[in-house]
């Protein structure tokens, strides 16, 4: 089913190609003239396919197999492939959503061209989310720049930003423990997906995503305009980045989700 949506979708390679050469100087040079080019999305999936079929062609283009629904693969894309859809050529994403261990997560980091978070010392993120990062930091005032107070969940330290392998594990350990992974597993347990992910899943591994503490509005919004969003549902200082606006997600099949006043992007798996 998935290949042939992609085929559906008469995607335009020389066209994404193109329209990301033109912006690549821009996001190179971080210039302040630049700010809004996230508005250009090269690719949007057939509008005529429903919200789970969108969702699928589009990530299809990253993930070269697509999990079976009911496995443990699928269960974790549910919970965590929004950045899938990321539309930046200057990212990459692993070739499955589970790392296996230390090795296979570090052979994967090593590929990555990282950037770091301003004001900190050791929070590193992919460079186009470190970038899109700082620029939600930062707010354009007149002719002066004035630093957006977007601090990190910990106010310090690298556990927020890109994670080991022993990193992802220490946090799992914390909160569960083998029997539930067993039932996450088994697709019996699904609410731990929401405050801590099974070893050798998590975003953070993919540096791709950064828990902050962003309390107000306009913090929020900050984020979303330079494509960071809220994708895994209660789980609060969590955020993506996904590379789009807010008013193009649910053209991908993103739901929006509101749960106890917070906002959600998650996926119509």
């Amino acid at each position: 089913m998935v290949f042939t949506l992609v085929a559906s979708n008469e995607i335009s390679y020389h066209k994404l190609n193109k329209n990301f050469q033109q912006l690549k100087g821009c996001f190179n040079t971080n210039s302040l003239i630049c700010t809004d080019t996230i508005s250009v999305t090269p690719f949007i999936p057939n509008q005529q396919l429903n919200d789970q079929e969108r969702f699928l062609s589009t990530i299809a283009r990253k993930l070269p197999i697509i999990p079976q629904p009911g496995t443990f693969e699928y269960i974790l894309l549910r919970a965590y492939g929004a950045a899938f859809v990321n539309p930046d050529t200057e990212i990459k994403l692993p070739q499955k959503d589970i790392f296996a261990n230390e090795q296979e997560t570090q052979e994967f980091q090593d590929t990555l061209i990282m950037g770091q978070v301003d004001g900190t010392k050791d929070c590193y993120l992919q460079k186009s989310a470190a970038d899109a990062l700082n620029k939600a930091r930062s707010s354009y005032r007149g002719a002066s720049l004035t630093l957006q107070n977007i601090p990190l969940k910990s106010g310090y330290g690298s556990g927020d930003c890109t994670r080991s392998f022993a990193t992802n594990l220490r946090f799992w350990h914390k909160y569960a423990n083998n029997q539930i992974l067993a039932r996450v597993q088994q697709g019996k347990e699904t609410k731990i997906l929401g405050l801590v992910a099974p070893p050798g899943t998590s975003q953070h591994l993919w540096g791709l995503a950064i828990d902050l503490r962003a309390s107000n509005q306009r913090q929020k919004q900050a984020l979303n305009q330079n494509g960071w969003f809220q994708t895994v549902e209660n789980d609060i200082p969590h955020w993506t980045y996904i590379g789009l606006r807010e008013e193009n997600l649910s053209q991908f099949g993103f739901k929006n989700q509101v749960v106890r006043g917070i906002t959600y992007w998650v996926t119509p798996l």
